[in-house]
């Protein structure tokens, strides 16, 4: 019975010593491993998403707005003058600001049938006096297109964050309301006008923020972003003049005594009206 089992044990322990016995081996396992890694990344792909998953996925879906909507002003759009050839330009009136020296507070100074007015923005024409393009200074819907009948044609462009823009003085218009334009875009062609008449060939441009004037030179080549409303000099002492609720307003000294000494004369003392009796004795004995 023992020499029947020789034979087999035999074979596998010549099979052990032989070279390449080992390195089969190795490369057998090798293979089967990496067998087993690519079957389970297959498998794991075709695997589906949980379905809580896929319904958070769901909820974060862009919702398109089927309704219009004014464009946002980019944080980043630097205002820029409402025309093409800035280093031609020149600012014929400029913005009344009270802050201002003398000289430019002149300047914004409107004359028109022999009054002045404050200039609520400036005037912008071209060097050689000839009629240019007129651009959106920056990006806006169209909010209102009329003619004035002293002002010319006006456009007026709205803004995000209650801001607006004011283009006057057109000859041409080339927008419509509720038009949507990127700045730079043309919305007309520069005119004259009654109100500016003296300025000739020009386009006049205003800032509105948030129902107020600012001053535009103060904004070009600044972000829309930066657009404030700063309080004038004159309304600050307006307001600093004005007495405030609960204080008390007083006379002068000097007049509150003049009244007491008027008082004092013509209210007649004790004294004087007892001198006034005695005098009518007196003269009554003298008569007797």
């Amino acid at each position: 019975m023992k020499e029947e089992f020789k034979g087999p044990k035999n074979k596998w322990s010549q099979i052990f010593r032989k070279k390449w016995f080992f390195p089969a081996m190795y490369l057998s396992i090798a293979a089967v491993l990496l067998a087993a890694v690519v079957w389970y990344q297959n498998a794991g792909s075709d695997v589906s998403e949980p379905a809580d998953q896929r319904n958070g996925e769901e909820e974060y879906l862009p919702v398109m707005n089927e309704e219009d909507s004014v464009p946002v002003v980019d944080q980043q759009e630097l205002v820029g003058m409402p025309l093409e050839n800035t280093d031609e330009a020149e600012i014929v009136t400029k913005f009344f600001d009270y802050n201002a020296e003398q000289e430019d507070r002149e300047n914004a100074l409107v004359l028109y049938n022999n009054r002045y007015y404050q200039s609520t923005g400036v005037d912008i024409a071209a060097a050689d006096a000839e009629s240019f393009d007129v651009l959106a200074s920056i990006s806006g819907t169209v909010e209102e297109v009329k003619e004035d009948p002293l002002l010319g044609n006006v456009v007026v462009l709205s803004h995000s964050e209650d801001l607006k823009t004011y283009y006057a003085s057109l000859e041409d218009v080339a927008v419509t309301v509720s038009d949507k334009v990127e700045q730079g875009d043309k919305l007309g062609t520069a005119g004259k006008n009654l109100f500016g008449k003296d300025n000739g060939t020009h386009v006049h441009f205003e800032i509105r923020k948030d129902g107020k004037e600012v001053n535009p030179e103060s904004y070009f080549e600044q972000p829309a972003s930066s657009i404030v409303v700063e309080e004038s000099a004159e309304e600050d002492e307006a307001v600093s003049d004005e007495p405030t609720s609960g204080e008390d307003v007083t006379e002068p000294e000097e007049d509150t005594e003049d009244a007491e000494e008027a008082e004092q004369e013509e209210v007649p003392s004790d004294e004087d009206e007892e001198a006034d009796e005695e005098i009518d004795v007196e003269l009554d004995n003298s008569e007797e």
